[in-house]
């Protein structure tokens, strides 16, 4: 793909978009960046893009911007535009960042998506792959951009590239072939953003589109109905439930493709839910060709990312969890899954910005396993109204401090007290991470016996 003196376009100039700018400017492209955002609130971002030569347009999306291009490419947070649509009827090429860098990108491709589990699995992964001591990337949605990848030494034919990839990253990819494809789950989220779920899951199956035959796609044996998103050509093989390729049989992990088999106990990752993920990354390592010995020894070390199923402190019997990153209800229910089966009742701290998706499945899990919730936060009415006339007692909090100070109150020696959200952090938090770390904050400062 030839760039040089090329009329490009990048729009949203977050951390992919700024690594766009410069990719395109180091292979001569005339570059052009467009946000809705102002210079003062895109800050060191907007200042780096004019100094590399850059031409900004920002506060809005003028018509006349668009106008002239060769290229466009869209960063994953912009929402569709009709000036994009307009772009693309006059046929000029509107693509993502992750769809360019695959032009440029001759390693095989290991890439993971779904509602939840994407991080986890795709660290697992990097680290069984750096067991190989090929040349190697690991980032996308989970941190480094993707094109940040190109002109290094594991985006040649010996290295690999693994990478989260969001349902926004992939809207817009055309060519992009992934060798290793992993489609996690597929629950509601971001219904805020797509028209409906199946709008969502079509975004997701988009990482499958280029397979070919020697090409492999992975789903979870007990998702069925996820079958039918795969549309290219690639092996299908499953992870996990009673019949997966690797899954968990008399409380071990085994591959029953190779000699892997690691005992439940030496795991040391939290969550049921994590047991799924670590099958799926296990058959995501060993097609690429990582030894039954390095896939068991990572799975024996890690011990989990930060802010997902976290332990932070056990206070007077009453053990603090954080999984901020449960910003969805899906991952919300997970979470309390992941917990479920003992003598333990869970004191949920929930609430945020609203996704639009519904709160009953997290009421059943909660009636079964709750004994008492904390809201806060914009959703903080509409859960309250969704767990309205339901057995678990409910309070409101105006802050994260307060909420686990109420927490604390209603739990009981033995209860568990879990940060799971069930929405995105934007309306009190910068982030998830914030959120888990104001939330850690705030139990380290209880009292009690640790």
């Amino acid at each position: 793909m030839e760039l040089s003196g090329k009329n490009t376009m990048v729009v949203g100039l977050g951390q992919s978009g700024l690594s766009v700018v410069r990719f395109l400017l180091g292979r001569g492209a005339l570059v052009r960046v467009n946000d809705r955002r102002d210079a003062d609130a895109l800050g060191a971002a907007a200042s780096e893009a004019a100094a590399l030569g850059a031409d900004l347009v920002l506060g809005g999306h003028p018509d006349t911007a668009f106008e002239g291009l060769d290229l466009i490419v869209v960063s994953p947070g912009v929402p569709p535009l009709p000036q994009l649509d307009a772009a693309a009827a006059r046929g000029v090429p509107v693509v993502s960042e992750i769809e360019l860098a695959a032009r440029f990108i001759q390693a095989p491709i290991v890439a993971i998506t779904g509602t939840n589990g994407k991080s986890t699995v795709t660290t697992l992964v990097g680290k069984m792959c750096a067991r190989l001591g090929r040349p190697l990337f690991v980032g996308g949605n989970l941190g480094q951009p993707m094109i940040d990848a190109v002109g290094t030494d594991a985006a040649r034919e010996n290295g690999i590239v693994v990478v989260e990839l969001s349902s926004f990253q992939l809207e817009r990819v055309a060519q992009m072939k992934v060798h290793v494809a992993v489609l996690l789950n597929v629950t509601p989220d971001h219904l805020d953003r797509y028209t409906s779920f199946e709008a969502y899951a079509e975004a997701k199956a988009r990482i499958f589109e280029r397979q070919e035959a020697d090409d492999f796609a992975i789903l979870p044996a007990d998702a069925p109905e996820l079958r039918e998103l795969v549309r290219g050509d690639g092996t299908v093989l499953l992870f996990g439930g009673l019949h997966g390729e690797v899954r968990v049989t008399d409380d071990a992990l085994v591959d029953a493709g190779g000699a892997l088999r690691v005992s439940v106990r030496d795991l040391r990752l939290r969550g049921r839910h994590n047991l799924s993920n670590a099958c799926a990354a296990v058959l995501a390592a060993r097609l690429v060709g990582v030894h039954a010995d390095d896939i068991a020894a990572v799975l024996r070390e890690f011990e989990g990312l930060p802010h997902r199923m976290q332990h932070v402190r056990t206070i007077d019997g009453v053990e603090y969890i954080d999984d901020s990153k449960a910003t969805n209800v899906g991952a919300a229910v997970a979470s309390i899954d992941g917990l479920a089966g003992s003598a333990t009742k869970i004191v949920l701290i929930a609430g945020g910005v609203d996704k639009g998706g519904s709160y009953d499945p997290l009421r059943a899990r909660m009636v079964e396993e709750g004994r008492a919730m904390v809201v806060l936060g914009e959703a903080a009415p509409l859960l309250a109204r969704a767990f309205s006339g339901s057995s678990i007692e409910l309070q409101h909090a105006d802050s994260m401090q307060d909420a686990v100070a109420r927490a604390a109150a209603l739990a009981k020696p033995g209860d568990t007290v879990l940060l799971a959200p069930a929405c995105s952090s934007f309306d009190m938090f910068r982030s998830y991470a914030e959120r888990g770390e104001v939330f850690q904050q705030a139990v380290r400062t209880l009292g009690g016996q640790s």
